[in-house]
């Protein structure tokens, strides 16, 4: 049975979705989607017993036909008035093609087919990283492909071949690169539906992903990170769901196209402080 409500639409079920689903999910619908079923069930959980209205889902952003069956089941109980991506994998996780497959195309497919569909007035936020920061410039007509190329041409490039990309890192710049310049030309395209994108790129924040690989192999690197930054520690869900919530309500209503940076100063210190590559 239909409701009256708007619809919420998250896809990643994690720390970072679900703070911002809690901001903004009171008196709507939500759908918690993820390619693991049981992580959507485990926010679905916590939510439910904190008095949201929220559905668990299992999708694969990476296979256009199943982001089309998570649009097709929110709408048959509302309209999308929101839509936030938080799903993907890390450098430490997956594989080159992995990544560029979920992280670069899988965002990609996302941000076209919800532009199609999100309510007049309505919002979307997907998560990038500060690590889109950190790489050199690319071309402008590398950076214009990289936004405008039909996702399904999009791995196509010679820039994302496998022969080209050097490494896991390498193909994750890339990927959150692609993502905040997608979103730049997505919002033209939410903008004649009378919605907005933007994204927001993420520094060290404390979920247990990121527990993992603070306590890993990789942890002195980490620790290295936000020890040298202006912070000086990790930030948490909490504070990259206080940009959501601006970006999504109406004291956002004029921003749209953006990317906000939001590491505690880790990339400022890594261009012009003691993270510079030469210092470490």
């Amino acid at each position: 049975m239909k409701t009256n409500k708007d619809i919420i639409v998250l896809t990643g079920a994690g720390q970072i979705g679900m703070a911002i689903i809690r901001r903004m999910g009171h008196g709507k619908k939500i759908f918690v989607a993820d390619w693991k079923l049981e992580n959507a069930k485990t926010i679905t959980k916590i939510m439910e017993e904190a008095g949201f209205d929220v559905v668990p889902f299992e999708v694969d952003i990476s296979s256009k036909a199943s982001v089309l069956q998570l649009i097709a089941a929110a709408q048959k109980e509302g309209e999308i008035s929101m839509f936030i991506n938080a799903a993907g994998v890390s450098p430490s996780q997956a594989p080159i093609e992995q990544i560029l497959k979920v992280d670069l195309f899988g965002t990609a497919v996302l941000l076209e087919e919800f532009g199609k569909v999100i309510k007049v007035g309505g919002a979307g936020i997907t998560i990038s990283s500060q690590s889109g920061h950190r790489m050199p410039a690319l071309t402008p007509e590398t950076d214009r492909q990289l936004a405008t190329t039909p996702s399904e041409e999009l791995l196509n490039l010679e820039v994302l071949k496998t022969e080209n990309i050097k490494d896991t890192l390498h193909a994750y710049q890339m990927a959150k690169r692609c993502n905040v310049k997608r979103v730049m030309a997505e919002a033209v395209k939410w903008g004649e539906r009378g919605a907005r994108i933007n994204s927001i790129s993420p520094g060290i924040i404390i979920t247990p992903l990121a527990l993992d690989e603070i306590n890993g192999p990789r942890g002195d690197f980490y620790k290295n990170m936000f020890a040298k930054s202006p912070a000086g520690r990790p930030g948490t869900a909490d504070e990259v769901a206080n940009v959501a919530e601006l970006l999504l309500t109406d004291s956002g209503v004029f921003i749209t196209g953006a990317d906000f940076l939001i590491d505690g100063g880790a990339t400022a210190s890594y261009f012009y402080g003691p993270l510079q590559p030469e210092n470490n």
